[in-house]
C-alpha cells in the first residue's frame, strides 16, 4: 500500500555456484532451518552478514530499515530507508562491499511528520533525497532536500506540490530531463536543479497484475525505482500491499525505450515474492537494482523476518541475472541460505556500537524522539557524566521518548537513570503511543507498562531517586530488572511479558519494536551508561 551474468558475469556463473556449494555448504546446512542460521557476530554480539568466508546471510542491515533506497557513487554505495515519525531522520549509510553498512549521519532534523520511502539520487555532482511526508496529518506531499557533500548539511526541506502521492523515483529521460515516478504508477516532470516540478502529474505505467486467487493485501503498486542501462529503461516496482498476508508484497519490472513508454511487462513477474510461511523472510518487496563493485548486478529490497515482524522491514540483498533477451531474473531463492558476496577491492567496516556514555552527540545516528513535539530537541542538554532529558507529558503514553533502533532476535538493554525535581523516568520496549512495554519509576515507587498503560496493581514501592533498569527481550519474551545500587545486584520484576504481537499487523505505522528513554512530569532525569547487548539466538 502507501512499500547476473550470476555475480562475475557469464564466465564467472559456475565459479560462483562452486563457492556457494564449497565455502557455504557447511554453513548452509547448518542454516537450512530458517528459524537458526548461523550469522557472523559484530560489534556487542550484534548479528553481522558477512561470514568471513566469502559468503553472506541476510539481513544486510538488520531492524527497522524499510523501503531501502540505494546510491551508487563511483565506488562507494550510500543507502537510506524511512524514517516515519523519528527525527532527527533519513539516516545515511555507507558501504564499498554492499554487504558490510556502517552508519553516516541523519539528512533530515525539520520535522515534516511522518515520512515513508524516499528516493536518493545524484545529479550533476549534487546529492538529492526526495521525500513524501505528511506534516500536518491533513495529506501527503513530495518534498526534497539536498547537499553537496552527502554528509550534509542538507538544505531545509522544498515543497514540490505534488499532493496526494509518495514513494517518488527520480530518472533523467533520454530528453536530458529529469522526472518523479510516484505510486500509481505516475510521473511528473522537474525542472533542471531538480527542486520544483515542471510539468503535470499524468498516468505512466498499468503494472502487472497477479492471478486473482493470490493472496495479497491489496494491488497497491507503489515503490518505482529506475534505472537505465544500454537503450532501455527499467522500471521495479512493487504490488501486493507491504504488510498483511506474507505472500502479498512482491517485486514486478517493466521496460521502455523511453521514459514516457510504452512499457512492457517483464516475462519473469513476479521476481520476487515469499511464497510460504515456512521461508525466513516475509512480504518481500520494494526493490531497487543496483551494479556492483565488479560490473555483478543485485537487488536491494525488504522484508518481515519470520517470527520477528517486531523488528520491522530489514533490508535484504539478492543477486540477479541479467538473461540474453535483456530481462533479469533474481538468483536468491528464499534466501535462507548464506550467499556468494560481491567481489570487491575493498571491504567495508559494519555496524556500529549502540552501548553510549553520552558523551557526544548520536542524535540521529542512534538516538531519535518518536513523533517529537515543536520545542523537543530542547529537551535534552549534556551534563556531567550523561545527558539531561526534560520531562514531557504525565507518563509514556504522551510523552515522546528518546529511541534507539536494533536488529537482533535477542538482546539486553541497561539505563542509569536519577531523576531531579517532579518526574517519572523509565525504560521500554516501545513500538508506538498505543503499544509499548516496559518499566518506570517516580522516586516512590516502580511503575510497570504493559498494554500501553500502567499496570496500577502491580506498583511496587521503592524509596530512589537512582535507580538502573534492564530490560532482557530473548525471542519477543521480555524480562524486567532493576538495580538500587548502580548494578552491583539485581532484582527480577515478578513480570513477563511476550511481545510479538507489538507488530505493523496489529497496529499499524509500519514501525518495529524499539529500547527507548522516557521521562514525564515537570522534572528531568540525568540518563547515564546506557548498555547494549546481543545475546544468543535459541533454537525455535
Amino acid at each position: 500500500m502507501i512499500d547476473r551474468r550470476r555475480l562475475f558475469g557469464v564466465t564467472g556463473a559456475v565459479a560462483t555456484l562452486q563457492l556457494l556449494g564449497a565455502a557455504g555448504a557447511t554453513r548452509a546446512e547448518k542454516s537450512a532451518n530458517p528459524k537458526t542460521p548461523a550469522w557472523g557476530q559484530g560489534v556487542e554480539g550484534q548479528r553481522r552478514a558477512d561470514l568471513g568466508d566469502g559468503t553472506y546471510l541476510n539481513p544486510i542491515v538488520a531492524g527497522d530499515h524499510p523501503d531501502p533506497t540505494i546510491l551508487k557513487d563511483g565506488e562507494v554505495y550510500y543507502m537510506t530507508f524511512s524514517s516515519f515519525l523519528s527525527y532527527p531522520g533519513l539516516v545515511i549509510w555507507r558501504s564499498t562491499d554492499l554487504v558490510n553498512w556502517a552508519p553516516v549521519g541523519p539528512a533530515l532534523s525539520k520535522n515534516l511528520g511522518d515520512v515513508w520511502a524516499v528516493d536518493l539520487a545524484k545529479h550533476d555532482d549534487r546529492y538529492f533525497i526526495y521525500i513524501p511526508a505528511n506534516p500536518t496529518g491533513d495529506g501527503w506531499s513530495i518534498y526534497v532536500i539536498w547537499a553537496d557533500d552527502i554528509a550534509g548539511p542538507w538544505s531545509d526541506p522544498i515543497d514540490l506540490g505534488v499532493r496526494g502521492c509518495i514513494d517518488p523515483g527520480h530518472i533523467v529521460g533520454e530528453d536530458g530531463r529529469r522526472y518523479l515516478f510516484v505510486n500509481g504508477i505516475r510521473k511528473i516532470q522537474l525542472t533542471d536543479d531538480g527542486l520544483a516540478t515542471a510539468g503535470e502529474l499524468e498516468p505512466a505505467y498499468s503494472p502487472w497484475m497477479y492471478p486473482e486467487d493470490w493472496v495479497t493485501e491489496n494491488f497497491a503498486p507503489e515503490g518505482p525505482k529506475l534505472l537505465r542501462r544500454g537503450d532501455w529503461f527499467y522500471l521495479v516496482t512493487a504490488v501486493g500491499g507491504t504488510a498483511g498476508p506474507v505472500t502479498g508484497h512482491m517485486v514486478i519490472a517493466a521496460r521502455s525505450r523511453s521514459v514516457h513508454g510504452p512499457w512492457e511487462h517483464c516475462p519473469h513477474n513476479p521476481l520476487v515474492r515469499t511464497l510460504s510461511t515456512d521461508e525466513p523472510w516475509w512480504s518481500k518487496g520494494h526493490a531497487t537494482l543496483v551494479e556492483g563493485p565488479a560490473g555483478d548486478w543485485w537487488m536491494v529490497y525488504h522484508g518481515y523476518e519470520n517470527g520477528f515482524r517486531t523488528l520491522g522491514r530489514q533490508t535484504l540483498l539478492e543477486p540477479i541475472e541479467w538473461t540474453a533477451d535483456g530481462w533479469f531474473k533474481a538468483m536468491g531463492g528464499d534466501l535462507s541460505r548464506p550467499l556468494p558476496k560481491p567481489r570487491v577491492w575493498e571491504a567495508s567496516t559494519a555496524g556500529v556500537a549502540l552501548s553510549d556514555d553520552f558523551s557526544r552527540d548520536r542524535m540521529g545516528t542512534q538516538w531519535s524522539f518518536h513523533q517529537p513535539g515543536a520545542d523537543d530537541a530542547a529537551r535534552i542538554s549534556r551534563v556531567e557524566g550523561g545527558l539531561r532529558l526534560q520531562g514531557r507529558g504525565l507518563s509514556p503514553a504522551d510523552s515522546s521518548p528518546l529511541v534507539c533502533l536494533v536488529g537482533d532476535r535477542a538482546y539486553a538493554v541497561e539505563i542509569g537513570l536519577e531523576l531531579t525535581g517532579e518526574a517519572e523516568a523509565g525504560l521500554l520496549l516501545f513500538y508506538n503511543h498505543k503499544a509499548f512495554v516496559g518499566l518506570g519509576f517516580d522516586g516512590d515507587m516502580i511503575k510497570s507498562y504493559q498494554y500501553a498503560e500502567e499496570q496500577t496493581w502491580a506498583r511496587m514501592p521503592v524509596s530512589a531517586r537512582r535507580m538502573r533498569l534492564r530490560i532482557e527481550n530473548q525471542d519477543n519474551v521480555v524480562t524486567y530488572r532493576y538495580s538500587t545500587d548502580d548494578g552491583a545486584t539485581w532484582i527480577r520484576h515478578p513480570t513477563r511479558m511476550e511481545v510479538s504481537g507489538l507488530n505493523h499487523n496489529v497496529f499499524g505505522g509500519f514501525l518495529s519494536l524499539r529500547p527507548a528513554l522516557y521521562c514525564a512530569g515537570s522534572g528531568a532525569v540525568r540518563l547515564t551508561d546506557f548498555s547494549y547487548s546481543a545475546t544468543a539466538v535459541t533454537a525455535a
